[in-house]
């Protein structure tokens, strides 16, 4: 069966950036995806189409093809007391390097990257991390099927239902907030306390 438009793919891939390997997944944990569907990069999806279970693949993704070029104007100055809590500056939070999420104008939550960290403020950094980066790929097919109508619907692991009905649950996964009773959602608008690892979970969404 070849990779087509809502066929369930699964992946193994190594991802070389800048000649480390920034990624990657095994034959055994493979990446799973329905193809045509938007869960990847498009001109990933164009490179693995049309083939088959025990196929490999390789292909580079230029800047443009992967998660675009690096914009400057995604880069802002944040005063350093919106990252203080209970009146104290989080100071172990605001490493170089490090992802915070934060909520934007919407109430949105967004991934940004300390980009440096000035006496009164600090640089976050809201581009893609692979934003400018030449992605190189390379794996194998491990399967592929039909997808059911209840993963059309729902998303392979629910990612397409509400919230609530699809988080990471105490008691499934590794909610680790104490303050969290048996079967309440773990995951809270914002919240980086849940570190759930079971396959039907995607509390990092």
């Amino acid at each position: 069966m070849k990779i087509e438009k809502n066929r369930v793919v699964a992946l193994s891939y190594t991802l070389v950036v800048d000649g480390a390997i920034a990624d990657q997944a095994t034959a055994e944990r493979p990446l799973e995806y329905i193809h045509g569907t938007g869960m990847l990069l498009p001109r990933f999806e164009e490179e693995v189409a049309g083939k088959e279970p025990g196929e490999d693949y390789a292909f580079t993704l230029s800047p443009e093809e992967g998660y675009g070029v690096h914009n400057p104007a995604h880069v802002f100055d944040i005063p350093i007391s919106a990252f203080a809590i209970d009146g104290e500056i989080r100071h172990d939070l605001l490493v170089v390097g490090r992802t915070i999420p934060m909520l934007n104008q919407a109430g949105q939550v967004v991934q940004g990257t300390v980009a440096a960290v000035k006496e009164d403020a600090v640089s976050m950094d809201f581009n893609h991390p692979m934003a400018g980066k030449t992605l190189n790929f390379s794996g194998n097919v491990v399967s592929v099927r039909e997808a059911t109508q209840k993963e059309l619907t729902e998303g392979l692991h629910g990612e397409y239902l509400p919230e609530e009905e699809h988080c990471c649950k105490k008691g499934k996964g590794g909610c680790h907030r104490g303050d969290k009773k048996e079967g309440e959602c773990c995951k809270e608008k914002g919240d980086s306390h849940c570190d759930c690892h079971h396959e039907d979970c995607d509390c990092d969404k």
